[in-house]
């Protein structure tokens, strides 16, 4: 007999991924979304349906809410879900300011409800291994790291691209360097619509004079999801638009100076084996086992918060017009 099951708010691009990896893992009781393309997958997958989000919150055999709706409704939709003690996975980013997010995390952790935000990139395998290698030491000391984001595509007019795009960048850079920036410079542009920039690059600053750049892009005439990670003694590039055995690339290299001049030379250049797996499935079963067992997610509410204080800073900075702007701590 099913134990538990669970509703989905918003059933966009987005939660239409999410609702058929629920529907796969067999819980998917609910969709709550007012458009007539959602009644129509409920229907499909044989779910109920609603346009409002108490059918759901309200029914006793409902564990868990996932929320895909825009950020603006984030806060409100689960405050609504903690409300009615249900545990919560919240897509990125997890609220549009701070005090929402403290806010739900404080609520839910005195209800002692289970509080996960969607940073994807956490629950990828090339992603993890590429952690690994890094806290294993086998880079050496991480010097920069890169990260481009960027496609021609759905244009949002709720939310600007860094807010978009820029989550799950920010989410591995402090992932990967396992500390918080000391500082934060951002620069973007609104080509399309006044006010809502489309295009933006973000420059973060660490102690011991680590350094990383995150590039955002609506308008760009390729598709690119690329990390590149440089240590003191070797070289990644995590490339998720390659296939799944070229995914991972890496380089070794030495740094040898002749007559005061430094000149680089690779040492070993090769694709790294990883085990293929779907992230988003594997986030959601992480989100079902957290509800079931009361573990932390993770991906919990100090990550997104982590995250989200990067992110305003990014803002503000891109509101100073590029000034560096220093990240609270």
């Amino acid at each position: 007999m099913q134990a538990s099951w669970f509703g989905l708010i918003g059933c966009g691009g987005w939660g239409r991924n999410l609702a058929r990896n629920l529907h796969d893992l067999g819980v998917l009781r609910w969709i709550i979304d007012p458009s007539p393309a959602a009644a129509n997958i409920a229907q499909e997958m044989g779910v109920s349906y609603s346009a409002d989000i108490d059918s759901a919150t309200q029914d006793t055999s409902v564990s868990g809410i996932v929320i895909a709706s825009p950020a603006e409704q984030h806060f409100r939709h689960a405050m609504a879900a903690l409300s009615a003690n249900k545990h919560v996975y919240v897509e990125k980013p997890i609220a549009t300011s701070l005090d929402e997010a403290n806010e739900m995390a404080r609520f839910a952790h005195d209800r002692r409800l289970i509080l996960m935000v969607g940073h994807l990139m956490h629950y990828h395998p090339v992603f993890n291994e590429l952690v690994g290698l890094v806290r294993a030491n086998r880079m050496g000391t991480v010097k920069h790291v890169v990260s481009q984001r960027l496609n021609l595509g759905v244009l949002r007019s709720e939310e600007n691209v860094m807010w978009s795009f820029a989550p799950h960048d920010i989410s591995m850079v402090l992932g990967l360097l396992n500390e918080l920036p000391t500082r934060v410079a951002a620069i973007g542009n609104d080509f399309l619509q006044p006010g809502i920039i489309d295009v933006s690059t973000i420059h973060l600053e660490f102690e011991g004079g680590k350094t990383a750049e995150i590039s955002s892009r609506w308008l760009n005439p390729e598709k690119v999801q690329k990390l590149v990670v440089i240590g003191d003694s070797a070289m990644a590039i995590f490339d998720d638009r390659q296939s799944w055995d070229q995914k991972l690339h890496w380089s070794e290299y030495s740094v040898d100076w002749k007559e005061s001049r430094p000149f680089a030379s690779l040492k070993c250049s090769k694709y790294l084996p990883v085990e293929q797996d779907e992230p988003l499935k594997a986030e959601m079963q992480h989100f079902l086992d957290c509800v079931a067992s009361g573990s932390i997610p993770r991906t919990d509410s100090k990550e997104a918060i982590r995250v989200l204080t990067v992110l305003q800073a990014a803002q503000s900075s891109i509101d100073q017009k590029g000034n560096w702007v220093n990240v609270q701590r």
